[in-house]
């Protein structure tokens, strides 16, 4: 992991794939909440999909499958299936590093397309949850990545203007937001794949 050159005044991470390694578990808890109405997440496009707010992911597949599936019962039913997994989740290590290294030097936040109790709960069992200043959930943002909104609010909460801003990001359409909010960003790539 590189970290671009700059003057950077706060760090920005997305949670699921960059802090936390738990794409694997969102993976499995998303196909065991969509079976039971037909659907289905295939690896590619639970990939490319990565970072849109779960909401949104579910109207999206009802859309893309031509289902119909409840969308607020699969939101819960995801949530509930993955915190059951959360004992298998573990830190990134090079993002982990980042977080200690930069903690009670300069704010931090939390930026995600997942609901922010899911953040809370995975930060927290990570034991990470002090270490930033404020969480960007999907509750939070009414446009979720890839448009800039998320990261501008957890700049405007931070008092950081959003060129100082290092974004760190697995998600293509998580780097995609970044950019639009005119933020620098680091590529995170995950050590366990699907």
């Amino acid at each position: 992991m590189k970290i671009p050159p700059g003057d950077f005044a706060a760090y920005l991470f997305d949670c699921d794939g960059t802090i936390a390694d738990s794409m694997p578990l969102h993976f499995r808890a998303w196909n065991e909440a969509l079976a039971p109405h037909g659907g289905s997440f295939s690896p590619e496009l639970f990939v490319a999909w990565s970072g849109i707010p779960v909401r949104k992911t579910v109207e999206m597949l009802n859309e893309r499958l031509g289902l119909f599936m409840p969308v607020e019962e699969i939101v819960e039913a995801r949530e509930r299936l993955y915190f059951g997994l959360m004992a298998e989740v573990k830190a990134v290590p090079e993002v982990l590093a980042q977080i200690q290294s930069k903690h009670g030097i300069l704010p931090m936040a939390v930026v995600s397309g997942s609901p922010r109790e899911s953040v809370i709960r995975t930060l927290t069992y990570l034991g990470l949850l002090d270490r930033f200043e404020t969480i960007v959930g999907a509750d939070d943002a009414p446009r979720g990545k890839p448009f800039p909104d998320p990261y501008l609010l957890a700049a405007e909460r931070l008092g950081v203007a959003p060129e100082k801003c290092l974004v760190f990001e697995d998600a293509e359409l998580g780097i995609e937001s970044a950019k639009a909010a005119g933020m620098k960003w680091v590529k995170v790539i995950s050590r366990t794949l699907l």
